[in-house]
């Protein structure tokens, strides 16, 4: 939503997907094909055959104590946390490896420790489980079962003045534009930027992504990313189901 510049900021709620997994990993890798065939993002969920997590509560609260450095090192983490999870098969559900993520994305170790063993974080974590529990009828798809949730995440909530306009992020991306503008933000109006400039701002990106962000729909990202690749300007990262960009 980066054509909306300043008219947008970010406040992330975590909605906690499973307190608990169920025994059957063979349910969460159809799951996660079927989403990666609807999004074209790429996926790797070797995980659930490997080394699956069993809740992603603690990856959770991680987040929450991510956030008390700001809005922006709650992105950079959730993003690796992602990233970890569903391309680069890691168990992401302990407090040493959630640290260790925490370096890759910039963050004061010592303060992101002493934060996700605070109470705070905890009420913080409570907080936004109530507030996803409470989302109106209708908003999102069914939920995943024996989540114990009531909406599949994730769900987006802009914020107006008089209401918030709520929308799934199931969504095409037109919903997500109209529901920004019903709460009061208006496009800025610059171009998109090149590939290269989107990958200084945003960091490692899927294709789909390139495509969405820098406006080059079809085979225009792929052209310009293996471009880019062959002049040794970017470096292409496999996943399983398709493939991550970053700057080399």
């Amino acid at each position: 939503m980066m054509e909306f510049g300043a008219d947008l900021s970010i406040t992330y709620v975590m909605g906690g997907l499973a307190r608990e997994y169920d025994e059957d990993p063979l349910g969460r890798v159809v799951e996660w094909l079927a989403v990666a065939d609807r999004s074209g993002m790429p996926v790797d969920p070797r995980l659930w055959a490997e080394g699956p997590i069993r809740s992603t509560y603690p990856a959770c609260m991680a987040v929450k104590a991510a956030a008390e450095q700001g809005s922006g090192a709650a992105g950079r983490y959730l993003r690796l946390l992602r990233e970890g999870l569903m391309c680069f098969r890691r168990k992401l559900d302990a407090k040493e490896a959630l640290v260790e993520e925490a370096r890759g994305a910039g963050l004061d170790l010592p303060r992101f420790r002493v934060d996700l063993d605070s109470n705070a974080i905890l009420e913080a974590f409570g907080a936004d489980l109530e507030a996803t529990r409470e989302l109106p009828e209708g908003v999102g798809e069914p939920p995943v079962p024996d989540s114990g949730g009531t909406h599949r995440l994730p769900v987006l909530g802009f914020e107006g003045e008089d209401e918030t306009h709520w929308c799934s992020g199931a969504a095409p991306y037109e919903h997500w534009r109209a529901a920004a503008a019903a709460a009061g933000a208006a496009a800025t109006g610059d171009p998109p930027p090149d590939v290269p400039g989107a990958l200084r701002r945003f960091g490692r990106m899927a294709t789909a992504e390139v495509e969405a962000v820098c406006d080059l729909p079809g085979p225009r990202a792929h052209a310009e990313l293996w471009r880019l690749a062959a002049e040794w300007r970017v470096r292409p990262v496999r996943v399983l189901t398709g493939m991550l960009w970053e700057l080399t």
